[in-house]
């Protein structure tokens, strides 16, 4: 921030910067793309901090300015660069307009409909009918085989529950990374959910890793209590991370968008 910047401005929008571009990320399908938009949002705010006088909310000051920049760029996606890629982006074109802005903020980022509103400038109706929708059209698009990665029972049968729910079916519960592969062996899943801190204290994230050694088109949806590990900067960053304690709407959004999007993009240890 420049030198006129009050401290605390820079020291909100430093620690929420992390949760935009993970709503960049998501949002455009591709890290990069999500990055250049997250640049350009503070890029318009050092040159007119004003959007921040408009509202107590200082993160929902920066999501809307966020929404700004992408809505005058034409709220493009990213370049696909495989097939999946433009499996998904073909996919996400028979969406109805804005519900999958206001279902990631909803469910992912936590802002209610009231603050949506705000964000994407409609009233508090609107963006709750535009999550609805999103998440109607999302649940009905695919059903497929999922596999957990989860050394909690308690959380594991949580998020089974909630997945069998959805029309989904459970390859199996893997408690460490061992286990991890051994079961995508067996089954190849169509989707994985993964903690990253296991019972052996070995690694979700390398036991993906090892996964997409063998399978390099599973999407992955990492639900962790760090999500400060995952959510660094560098290149290979997930397009979905739940952060514990979750929310039962969060992980449907997340599950229902990685099978939609045939999000393939994981982490390289």
């Amino acid at each position: 921030m420049p030198s006129d910047a009050t401290p605390d401005l820079s020291t909100v929008i430093g620690a929420n910067l992390p949760y935009l571009r993970r709503y960049a990320r998501a949002l455009t399908g591709s890290q990069s793309t999500g990055d250049a938009f997250a640049a350009a949002t503070l890029e318009a705010i050092l040159e007119d901090q004003s959007i921040f006088q408009t509202t107590n909310n200082a993160k929902v000051a920066l999501f809307h300015a966020f929404h700004l920049v992408w809505a005058s760029a034409g709220a493009p996606l990213g370049e696909a660069d495989n097939r999946l890629s433009q499996k998904a982006q073909d996919h996400m074109a028979h969406l109805t307009p804005n519900t999958r802005e206001a279902l990631l903020l909803h469910a992912i980022e936590g802002f209610t409909h009231e603050e949506i509103g705000a964000i994407m400038q409609i009233d508090t109706n609107e963006a709750s009918e535009l999550v609805h929708i999103a998440q109607r059209e999302m649940a009905d698009a695919v059903a497929g085989r999922i596999m957990i990665i989860e050394d909690e029972a308690i959380i594991a049968m949580d998020i089974s529950a909630i997945v069998k729910e959805m029309g989904h079916s459970i390859t199996g519960i893997a408690r460490t990374r061992t286990e991890a592969v051994a079961l995508a062996s067996r089954e190849k899943p169509d989707l994985i959910l993964a903690d990253i801190q296991l019972a052996d204290n070995s690694s979700g994230i390398d036991a993906v890793n090892d996964i997409m050694a063998q399978f390099d088109d599973v999407p992955v949806i990492f639900i962790t209590a760090f999500p400060e590990r995952l959510l660094t900067g560098q290149k290979h960053e997930p397009a979905f991370l739940i952060t514990k304690p979750y929310h039962e709407d969060q992980v449907r959004s997340a599950v229902s968008q990685a099978m939609f999007f045939a999000s393939t993009e994981t982490l390289i240890a």
